[in-house]
């Protein structure tokens, strides 16, 4: 069984992250199997990279799919939405899917969880 540790997550200056945001940090609810938080370590190496990859985009990266490119990000002045990009797909080929909100992002990610592993 895999163990989760308390994970800082390093917020992107100037960015009002979506109170759903706030919640789901502060009771450590950051790794799905699939999908996890992306700590403070590595959050300015894939935000730099992905602004320079989508320059007509400003997203604002927190969550990475293990096993491939997919990021979960929100992006400056599109409110709560989250937004699944795969991440160094050509650009304006990137964006995956759309979720109104982080919850439903989440509940997506525990459904996937769930059918992983039945």
């Amino acid at each position: 069984m895999k163990t989760i540790n308390m994970i800082n997550i390093k917020r992107i200056d100037g960015f009002d992250y979506p109170m759903g945001y706030e919640t789901i940090v502060d009771l450590n609810l950051v790794d799905f199997e699939y999908w996890y938080f992306i700590p403070d370590s590595q959050l300015d190496n894939r935000y730099n990279g992905m602004n320079e990859r989508y320059p007509n985009r400003k997203y604002i990266p927190f969550a990475r799919r293990d096993d491939n490119d997919d990021i979960a990000c929100f992006e400056e002045g599109k409110g709560e939405k989250v937004f699944i990009v795969h991440d160094f797909a050509d650009e304006g080929y990137e964006q995956r899917k759309t979720y109104d909100n982080i919850w439903q992002w989440m509940k997506a990610a525990i459904d996937e969880l769930i059918e992983e592993n039945q």
